[in-house]
């Protein structure tokens, strides 16, 4: 396979849907694979930009326990939207008690109190995406 027929591949899978391609001529064996670039993106809903919640203050924030996002993804309250919350404000939490979901590339990882005490706060509203180490709840330990 000759430098020109090489040429004409690449230009053949440029002007293409194609990614890949792979061709035996003579013995020889020739693949090629380029990553597929978007030139535009559609969006199924459109875009809007949340704003957090203002968070009231709080007197003896020294006390309080934040809970925080381990990972990066989308927060849930409960299991499923049929379902009540895992946990409301002002409830009673036991160590280990499951506090909230976050999705995380199609994975529901079930985020757990470290402590025993009491929900004084939920910082992020269902559906919303949390960044790592972002606080999710404010704990009052008993």
């Amino acid at each position: 396979m000759e430098i020109d027929d090489l040429k004409g591949l690449i230009e053949l899978l440029r002007d293409t849907d194609i990614t890949e391609l792979q061709i035996e001529k003579d013995g020889n064996k020739v693949k090629i694979r380029r990553e597929k670039r978007l030139s535009s993106i559609e969006l199924s809903r459109p875009v809007v930009a949340h704003e957090k919640p203002a968070v009231e203050p709080i007197e003896d924030t020294q006390r309080l326990i934040t809970v925080t996002s381990p990972i990066v993804g989308t927060f849930y309250r409960s299991s499923s939207p049929e379902t009540e919350p895992f946990v409301q404000t002002g409830a009673s939490v036991k160590k280990g008690q499951v506090l909230c979901i976050i999705e995380a590339m199609k994975l529901m990882n079930e985020i757990e109190s470290e402590v025993e005490g009491v929900i004084v706060r939920i910082l992020v509203e269902n559906g919303h995406s949390v960044e790592y180490g972002e606080p999710l709840f404010l704990i009052e330990p008993v």
